[in-house]
């Protein structure tokens, strides 16, 4: 059984990855790119879904809903497990358990079949998401830890952003169940890769507490609804039950772990400075994305009245310019502070998002296109070397404690950006997606600051 690798802040030996299997690296890349994917083909199909099952559209929102939240519930009980049984575990049951989920998904005739399917799909995603940067830093040394979250950072950014077009792709020639029936090939090709090639560790010491589990699974589920309720503007009953039994599950939590040497809530690593702004940075960059995300089909369509082939075409450069910067800061974060490259990517992007809530009443496609590329360079050059300050910045046996925590502040960071972009439409209705880039901006900055900041953080 190989240990995991330790993970000097400064390596000054560059050195080749020893054996680098291209099987296992597909394996992650692939399993990651699928539970990315379904988190943005599930909104475009969700017209088709209801409609098809002629179910409300207030209801059907449970599509959406009941994925989400048992991904976030998931998450970090999944990635306690990853520290005590090793990652290539958590990640082969959780790829399993995706790929028979997405079969049941397709097979689905009611509405309530599917959100339970679609529950399940989620908890195989969480699976997944879980430990896939603690496989990364396996299977890279840690000179060149910096390309393997790269590649990591831009298959995670390309799905999210490509989801939308490819499944109206999808819908255009097949109805809604291939969106989840494509899946089942896809995913027994990523487990025929991963079974043989995904790095063994041994077991560690610490045990794995049930109710631990099950009060850190309540603490961010009753927290995402409790979000969902305000930005919706229900009653605010459906607002304050939740969010009560968040900070109480919350306060159960942080007393039953006290003193555990790997907590499920990784107390432990938020503790250290480096690691705590990590996380800071990435969840506000994460909401901002999250913003312009919602925010921009809107915006281009009924601010800027341009159809909805145009706002597919529209929304690509940023996609395709993350898929550029990404492996590039990746790199760069081999020899760079992480805190330097994320503050100017972070800036970038604050830059970026401020020009398009400025657009002129109408602007050229040109006009729009560089904005969403200055966008793109930004949060490209943001995302990898955060990934890596967030790994190197934890112990190495840790590292399941913080690849959970990443994937945490990014679904935490989308999640709010959405709910967000909800909020702008209640408060200013026509000129919420005006209002949503704006504070998009704001929250680009903010983050910009928390990766600066890091500069002097020990």
């Amino acid at each position: 059984m190989s240990e995991l690798p330790s993970l000097p802040a400064n390596d000054p030996t560059p050195q080749a990855p020893p054996g680098l299997d291209l099987r296992a690296l597909l394996a992650i890349l692939l399993g990651v790119a699928l539970g990315s994917l379904d988190t943005a083909i599930a909104n475009t199909a969700l017209p088709a879904i209801a409609a098809d099952l002629h179910a409300p559209a207030a209801t059907s929102i449970w599509v959406i809903n009941a994925y989400q939240l048992a991904v976030v519930a998931s998450l970090l009980p999944l990635a306690a497990l990853g520290d005590l049984l090793g990652p290539r575990r958590i990640f082969l049951g959780g790829l399993a358990f995706f790929t028979a989920a997405s079969l049941a998904c397709a097979c689905a005739s009611t509405l309530p079949t599917l959100t339970a399917a679609r529950a399940l799909q989620g908890i195989g995603a969480g699976g997944v998401m879980s430990v896939n940067i603690a496989l990364i830093r396996l299977i890279y040394p840690a000179s060149r830890l910096g390309r393997g979250v790269g590649l990591n950072a831009l298959v995670v950014g390309v799905a999210f952003a490509a989801g939308p077009t490819i499944a109206s792709l999808v819908l255009a020639v097949a109805a809604w169940p291939w969106l989840f029936a494509i899946n089942v090939p896809l995913g027994l090709v990523a487990l025929a890769f991963a079974w043989p090639a995904l790095p063994r560790t041994a077991r560690r010491g610490h045990g794995f507490d049930p109710m631990t589990a099950l009060l850190t699974s309540v603490t961010f589920a009753a927290l995402i609804m409790a979000l969902a309720s305000a930005a919706q503007r229900e009653p605010w009953a459906w607002v304050l039950t939740p969010l009560a039994l968040a900070l109480a599950a919350a306060a159960l939590l942080l007393r039953r772990q006290a003193g555990h040497p790997a907590p499920m809530l990784p107390v432990d690593l938020l503790r250290r400075p480096l690691f705590a702004l990590s996380t800071l940075t990435a969840i506000c960059s994460f909401t901002a994305q999250g913003l312009a995300f919602v925010s921009l089909p809107f915006y281009f369509e009924e601010v800027l009245h341009r159809n909805p082939i145009e706002t597919g075409f529209l929304m690509t450069p940023w996609a395709i310019v993350v898929a550029l910067a990404a492996p590039v800061a990746g790199r760069l974060s081999d020899h760079h502070p992480a805190g330097l490259l994320g503050g100017v990517g972070l800036a970038i992007l604050s830059a970026g998002m401020v020009s398009l809530a400025l657009l002129p009443a109408d602007p050229t496609a040109l006009e729009i296109v560089l904005r969403m590329a200055l966008c793109g360079i930004g949060f490209g050059f943001f995302q990898s070397p955060n990934l890596k300050a967030l790994m190197s910045s934890a112990p190495p046996e840790r590292s399941g404690g913080a690849s959970g925590m990443i994937a945490m502040a990014r679904l935490l960071g989308q999640t709010t950006g959405a709910a967000l972009v909800a909020l702008c439409f209640g408060l200013v209705g026509a000129h919420g997606p005006t209002l949503a880039l704006a504070l998009g901006a704001v929250f680009a900055g903010l983050a910009s600051l928390a990766s600066f900041s890091r500069l002097w953080a020990r």
